[in-house]
Order: C-alpha cells, then structure tokens, then sequence
C-alpha cells in the first residue's frame, strides 16, 4: 500500500495565505499524488492553524462545507482515499467540533471523526471545541484504519479501542508544537508497538500563532521501526507497506492474545 502523509505549513497570517488560497494549494498538492498514493493524509487543522484559537470560530465550517466541498473533489480527481485532516466543524445545534474528514476515491465521505481528547487544560481546543464521543474505523482496500488526532496521541487506551474494533493502521492527524518533537516521536513508536500496527503520524509544519510547530511527519512498522520520517518544513512523505505485516507480527508475537483488561467505548464503522 502507497501511502503520502502531506506535512503542509500553516501560517495563521491571513496577509502571507488566506485560507480559500490554502484550500485551493493543498487540493493541488492531493491532486498531485494521482498515481502515486492510494491514500493521502493530510494534518489537523490546516485551515487555521491548530493553536490559531482565535480564528477557530471564525473560520468554523458545516460539515459540508466549503473544505469538504474542496477534499471530496481532489480526492476523486487524485482517484485516492484521503485523510482530510481536521477541520473546525460549525454544529448548528451544538458546539464546535475538532473533525476529521475521510473520503473515498469516487470523492464520497467514508468517515468523520470528532476529536476525544481536546488539548489545552483550561483554555484554548478544551473549552472553545466540544469533545467527540465515538471510536472510529474505516475498511480500506487492504487494511482497517482507525482514525486518531493529534493530542489523542497519549492517551494509549484509545488505541486499543481502536485495535479491539479491527484496527490494523493507526493515522493519526496532528499540529503538534516543536518543543514536544521528542514525545511525538517517541509516543507514535509506542502506539504502533504495543498495538503491533502502522501508525501514519502526520504533522503541520509552519508557525501557528507564535507557535512553531514540529513537522517530522513519520511512519513507523508493527515493531516500532520507522520507515519513513521528514524534516521541519513543509514536505510530501511517502512511503509503501504491506498491511499483511499486522498479522504476521500478532502472529509472530502474540502479546496481545495475553491482555487481560480491555476498553469498552461506543463505536462506529464507516
């Protein structure tokens, strides 16, 4: 399976970029993938910014809104499945929503994921966004992926979740901070490990409202090997692997047959 993780640059300047222009660069950088990719993951918040709080509910959109109007199209132009990364979702009948976007090749939605886990303690994502509820899977061609962003990232008992609904590639969308660079290495090689299963990680690159965010997008194997990481800047990674790894490895090594305390959540299979 050929998978391209786009590590786009944000910057929340609406003077440098405005963000129907970045809709229309990043459509084009999905579209150049056509052929190359079967499935293109892009990173949380692109739109924004993910610390670019302030822009949240100004830029917020419909579901069906003018994002993924744009992803649906690129997606079926590249004929690829495609992780939209996340959006801020307007719910006309509730709050803000952190929300992930997967589409289909033909451009139909396959999934949407609302962010659990909101980052910010007392401020910002935590109290401006709403917490999603629901586990969420999606049956690729080759492989079932569950879908993750960014700050759900330590919280490991999701992944099982996840693994215990089918999941055999963890994507996970993020706009992760600089300083942290290290954890977000080390947390995705710990997620694919003790899952036995890829992780797709794919970050922003850019400076989000003075926060300089870590890029190093990365892709690491069911035994914690990277197969392929990039730099600071903004960059398409990609790489190719064989999914019949998860099974083999959970094969090989059975530890998760040795479990013996499980995590039971609402979920949902797109």
């Amino acid at each position: 399976m050929r998978a391209s993780l786009i590590q786009v640059a944000v910057n929340d300047d609406k003077a440098t970029e405005s963000v129907n222009a970045r809709r229309e660069r990043v459509s084009s950088l999905v579209r150049a993938e056509a052929g190359a990719a079967d499935l293109v993951v892009l990173p949380e918040l692109w739109t924004t910014g993910a610390f670019a709080y302030e822009l949240f509910s100004e830029e917020a959109e419909p579901l069906e809104g003018p994002t993924f109007e744009a992803m649906a199209k690129a997606a079926r132009d590249a004929e690829v499945w495609l992780h939209a990364g996340a959006i801020p979702e307007r719910d006309p009948e509730g709050p803000l929503y952190n929300t992930s976007l997967v589409f289909s090749p033909d451009g139909e939605l396959a999934a949407t994921y609302r962010k659990i886990h909101r980052f910010g303690f007392d401020k910002g994502e935590a109290v401006l966004m709403g917490a999603g509820e629901e586990l969420v899977t999606v049956r690729l061609p080759e492989t079932v992926a569950g879908v993750t962003t960014c700050y759900d990232l330590r919280f490991p008992e999701l992944y099982r979740g996840l693994v215990d609904r089918g999941a055999e590639t963890l994507i996970v969308s993020a706009g992760w901070p600089e300083r942290r660079r290290s954890h977000w290495t080390l947390l995705a090689q710990a997620r694919a490990v003790e899952n036995q299963a890829f992780v797709l990680a794919c970050a922003s690159a850019g400076t989000h409202a003075g926060v300089p965010q870590a890029g190093h997008s990365i892709v690491v194997d069911p035994w914690g090997a990277v197969l392929a990481e990039a730099g600071a800047g903004e960059e398409v990674l990609r790489v190719e692997f064989d999914p019949a790894k998860v099974g083999v490895t959970r094969e090989q090594f059975p530890a998760l047959k040795d479990r013996q305390l499980g995590l039971a959540a609402p979920t949902r299979r797109a």
